[in-house]
């Protein structure tokens, strides 16, 4: 190849701005109304250069192919802009779920129009450009409900709602969130972390406690709660301002009870608090939990988060 010569999957790219505006119209259309939409094209946009850098810059292809030493080489990890169909366009990158080697799919982080059904077996055949890895599944996004695609495997929902509309749900008495200026529960929190997973084998592919590092970054950030409940502290609840969907958000980073505080229904509760708690209530606090995780999205919904869409999981019939 010579460097004049067009890497694959690099002819015909769109722009971010392009791609922001696919990525726009894939949402949830109660979404639309929570911000500006010229603000979260924009947004949208800067998100999508890294797309494009990933789709073109040999550089970094080669830090991934060097950094996960999967086998093939630099260019087999560049994203591509594939045809799939007459009507359809998809952003395709090589992914590994954890950065396990052993396990690689194919995420289609972008489409030109809405993922249906009669889509998926032509996204398989287009996720063939990732042969060498073998993945044996694809990763896409649909803002339709979950009832929709009820026989795929969901990977996680996005749960959320502008912070304003949340604050008015009732709280039970006793139920208060401190602000949290040490990591001095961590281990509790593990320990209640490690009880559910006890109780609920399939729990820890589906949520885990965060880092002591990110518990640090929301202390320092001021959005980390100590959850206490009848006087006694009974979990955590936090958040970290980015944005999430192109939306200006408060991203939830961890809701978590005690086992004392379990079974007595606060955690729709705890989404109530924290949009209490938020500074801004025209930032919408958002979060995903995983589409098995009945309990924690029963709860976000009871507190007025919205589904507004997720990733599923599709095969793609690669050996």
């Amino acid at each position: 190849m010579t460097t004049t010569d067009p890497l694959p999957g690099t002819t015909d790219l769109p722009t971010a701005a392009e791609l922001a505006a696919f990525t726009l119209a894939a949402q949830h259309p109660a979404t639309h109304d929570w911000t500006d939409p010229a603000t979260r094209l924009g947004t949208l946009a800067d998100e999508h250069e890294f797309d494009l850098q990933l789709a073109t810059d040999l550089d970094l292809a080669a830090q991934r192919a060097e950094f996960l030493n999967a086998g093939p080489a630099a260019p087999a990890y560049l994203n591509r802009w594939a045809a799939v169909s007459a009507d359809l366009h998809a952003m395709l990158s090589i992914r590994f779920e954890g950065l396990d080697v052993t396990k690689p799919f194919v995420d289609i982080s972008v489409t030109s129009r809405p993922v249906t059904r009669a889509d998926l077996p032509a996204l398989a055949d287009a996720a063939r450009v990732y042969a060498a890895f073998h993945p044996p599944r694809l990763r896409f996004w649909s803002a339709a409900p979950m009832t929709d695609w009820a026989d795929l495997e969901p990977d996680r929902r996005v749960l959320a709602a502008p912070i304003h509309t949340l604050r008015g749900h009732p709280v039970p008495d006793g139920l208060t969130l401190i602000p949290t200026t040490t990591t001095a529960h961590y281990a509790d929190a593990q320990a209640a972390y490690d009880a559910v997973d006890a109780a609920h084998p399939h729990h820890p592919h589906e949520a885990r406690l965060l880092s002591a590092e990110d518990l640090q970054e929301c202390i320092d950030a001021g959005t980390m709660f100590g959850i206490h409940w009848h006087g006694e502290w009974a979990g955590y609840a936090g958040t970290l301002a980015y944005t999430q969907l192109g939306l200006n958000a408060q991203v939830v980073q961890e809701l978590l009870l005690t086992p004392h505080a379990r079974g007595h229904g606060l955690g729709a509760a705890l989404s109530t608090l924290l949009a209490r708690h938020l500074p801004d209530p025209a930032q919408v606090l958002s979060g995903t939990i995983h589409g098995r995780n009945r309990g924690a999205l029963s709860a976000a919904t009871r507190a007025g988060r919205l589904d507004v869409g997720g990733w599923w999981w599709a095969g793609t019939d690669l050996p």
